[in-house]
């Protein structure tokens, strides 16, 4: 007997590394080893994989079987590994043949199925990059595997059905039952079902506005205001007004809900940007990314493209809070633990509500309101400067009145004002291509001051404000990105004095109350 290879691929966040499963039978008492720093999950696919080859009719060795994992550098978790180990032991016994040059992925049942993973998606991207081609994967993950182009995949009910496309003697085989295989409801992912529709919203201009202009230019947003006056209903809507995806993000984005989606698979490429919203008790880990051993991605990432909404902002733990300030500055969250460091991506337009006060009576007169003057210091004090000042569009949302919330006049659906955006973003899209860039939110403060410069005469009031202290150089560029995107709703070539106007006082209507 001699020695059997297969290949497997570890992950480690987004990036995955191929691996060269090695095994060997040697000639003394049985036992089996697996080498090549393997967590404890993995360390159980050798009772795993025993019972599955013996249950399938092709039982393995009774000699002692070592199996080694290459790199043996690299840490090594989940179950991924089965099919890989099983292929490679069985191929060093005689029993199978070819295995050295294809990516193995799945798990094992003790019957012999083979059971769907997450991170199909990044695994094949993997695969592919380091010049591999053939690719096998249980039948639950073929849908998302052959979503990557290039990938020659295959995909089966049982290890059975495996083994004989590789040489195994037909003869003795048992095939288990073909398990049902269910289409995930979310296939699509997040926000691929049907949006809610901006014209359930009763009132609210100015804040119907500054969604438009945060969805046309990719801008953060802050809603400040009392309870029941629309914030979590606008906040709802703003993916609805955003337009699909490209391919290329589409599959960033799927990649990162292979890793934490469904085990069933994802079954097409998310074009919907996804929509998260979290809870004010999540924690960092849950939020940011982390967990034990390789960290895994949190809401932000799981937010990528898309919105993440964080409802009662206050109420957020402030190390939650003043976590995003990386992300929303690189798009891209590394988180370093002991077992590794993984990096996701973390481009999200991040939407921030809170109420004016922590009893929530302070909007209008606020002759109702009994808190303090510290205690609504404190309360905003969770929602720190550097947060804020990264922050766009920062506005104060007044209750709706009785003449609005009767009213009978036809509203603006979100499906006129997507219309509108995606004009806009068309029209970012083309002046800032020589720059490679693709939206207002994202360009530099040296393009502000250099082609894309403005005349003294339409920033006066931008530079009065910042002189008096109002404003920092990072809110004065914001300031000015938003400008720009106030002229692309508008077909304007150039953002003019009352395009700077619109956009300072959208900055600075959020918290002075």
């Amino acid at each position: 007997m001699g020695m059997g290879r297969a290949l497997a691929v570890a992950l480690v966040g987004l990036n995955g590394h191929v691996v060269e499963v090695e095994a060997d039978i040697g000639q003394t008492l049985p036992a089996f080893v697996l080498l090549g720093l393997p967590d404890a999950s993995l360390n159980e696919a050798k009772d795993r994989i025993r019972s599955a080859a013996q249950n399938s009719g092709i039982p393995l060795s009774r000699r002692k079987i070592t199996v080694n994992l290459i790199p043996a550098s690299l840490p090594k978790k989940g179950s991924a590994f089965d099919l890989a180990i099983v292929m490679a032991t069985l191929n060093a016994a005689g029993d199978v043949r070819g295995t050295g040059q294809t990516v193995f992925i799945a798990e094992l049942g003790l019957d012999g199925r083979l059971r769907p993973v997450r991170g199909i998606l990044p695994a094949v991207l993997a695969g592919l990059r380091a010049g591999r081609r053939d690719f096998v994967v249980a039948a639950g993950n073929l849908a998302e595997a052959r979503l990557v182009g290039g990938a020659r995949v295959r995909g089966y009910e049982s290890l059975a059905q495996a083994v004989l496309d590789y040489g195994a003697d037909p003869q003795d085989l048992v095939f288990a039952e073909p398990a049902a295989i269910q289409t995930p409801n979310d296939a699509a992912g997040p926000g691929a079902g049907e949006a809610a529709d901006l014209r359930d919203v009763a009132g609210q201009p100015e804040a119907r506005l500054a969604l438009e202009i945060a969805a046309a230019g990719g801008h953060h947003l802050l809603m400040v205001g009392p309870p029941g006056s629309g914030k979590t209903m606008l906040a709802d809507r703003l993916p609805g007004l955003l337009p699909d995806l490209d391919d290329g993000e589409a599959m960033e984005v799927t990649a990162v809900h292979s890793l934490d989606g469904p085990h069933t698979g994802i079954a097409a490429l998310m074009h919907r940007p996804p929509y998260e919203r979290p809870h004010h008790t999540a924690s960092t880990a849950s939020i940011i990314g982390g967990g034990t051993g390789v960290p895994r991605p949190g809401a932000a990432s799981r937010a990528h493209r898309g919105v993440l909404f964080l409802d009662e902002a206050p109420e957020f733990d402030r190390r939650v809070l003043d976590a995003l300030r990386q992300p929303l500055e690189s798009g891209e969250l590394v988180l370093h633990r002991s077992a590794g460091t993984a990096a996701y991506p973390a481009r999200f337009q991040l939407v921030l509500a809170a109420n004016p006060c922590p009893c929530g009576k302070a909007g209008g007169k606020g002759t109702e309101c009994s808190c303090t003057p510290m205690a609504r210091r404190r309360y905003f004090g969770r929602l720190s400067g550097p947060l804020l000042d990264r922050v766009d569009i920062q506005l104060q949302v007044h209750r709706v009145s009785l003449p609005d919330l009767s009213s009978t006049e036809p509203r603006e659906s979100s499906v006129d004002v997507a219309a509108r955006v995606r004009r806009a973003r068309d029209r970012q899209a083309a002046r800032l291509r020589p720059f490679g860039l693709v939206r207002n939110a994202d360009v530099t403060g040296n393009l502000l001051r250099g082609p894309l410069q403005l005349k003294r005469t339409d920033t006066g009031l931008l530079d009065r404000a910042m002189q008096a202290g109002t404003l920092t150089a990072r809110g004065y560029d914001r300031v000015l990105r938003i400008a720009w995107t106030v002229a692309d709703l508008a077909d304007r070539d150039r953002p003019g004095g009352d395009d700077v106007g619109l956009a300072l006082t959208m900055r600075q209507r959020g918290l002075g109350l």
